[in-house]
């Protein structure tokens, strides 16, 4: 199983990848979290392990920014050692805090747990998030980049296919402007920018044959963003 490290203190970071490597786990460790992002498409991650005091992006932000798109478990290995840090990381979507220092076969067995509970509770649901969605007419496969609605395929830029993607993982939710754009675009978003989001949306309701004063699937929320209802 692939486990991410991400912490600004090497020793520290060095001794999480050795209790996990002679655990038999594959480690793939960062210092900084600028990087995590582009690459956790192709590390294929079961469980992540965070600290929170990082320069660039702190280890909350990144793990908003992980739990957009992915549902494997997230440890926060931390000094920040008041209440309130804790339940802002449990908050925003880690699964386990602890803090440092810390025992590092505690540790060890923290990341079985959580590994233990995704693998025979969430793998069903994660597996859909991550490759295949499909609900009202609508099928969506982002391994092979494939879209039909009504069993006709639609034919996508891949700006609208990740568009599209994003709001059908968070159906029923609004999506805001600037948290889709920073999926897709993988930019901070500016006000100019929410030119360049409405463009799309109509191409993407014009090949969805859904253009009317009240759409069927993209969903304009005023002063939001966008979202796609369930049903």
């Amino acid at each position: 199983m692939n486990i991410l490290v991400v912490d600004d203190e090497q020793e520290i970071a060095d001794l999480i990848e050795i209790y996990l490597t002679n655990a038999n786990y594959q480690v793939y460790k960062y210092d900084s979290s600028k990087d995590v992002l582009k690459d956790l498409e192709q590390l294929k991650i079961d469980l992540a392990i965070l600290d929170v005091m990082m320069p660039e992006m702190d280890g909350f932000a990144l793990c908003e920014k992980i739990r957009e798109r992915y549902r494997f478990p997230i440890i926060f290995v931390t000094a920040k050692v008041e209440d309130m840090d804790k339940i802002n990381g449990l908050t925003i979507g880690a699964d386990d805090y602890i803090t440092k220092p810390f025992q590092p076969l505690e540790l060890i067995a923290r990341v079985k747990a959580q590994l233990r509970r995704y693998k025979n509770y969430d793998r069903g649901m994660a597996e859909e998030d991550q490759d295949r969605i499909e609900f009202r007419g609508i099928v969506i496969d982002h391994a092979a980049h494939v879209c039909f609605l009504n069993e006709e395929k639609l034919e996508l830029t891949p700006i609208e296919f990740e568009i599209l993607w994003y709001l059908c993982m968070h159906r029923g939710k609004a999506v805001k402007t600037d948290e889709l754009f920073w999926y897709v675009w993988k930019e901070k978003y500016f006000e100019k920018d929410n030119n360049t989001v409405m463009v799309h949306i109509r191409h993407l309701r014009e090949k969805m044959k859904d253009t009317g004063k009240r759409p069927k699937y993209i969903v304009t929320v005023w002063g939001v963003g966008y979202k796609i209802e369930k049903s």
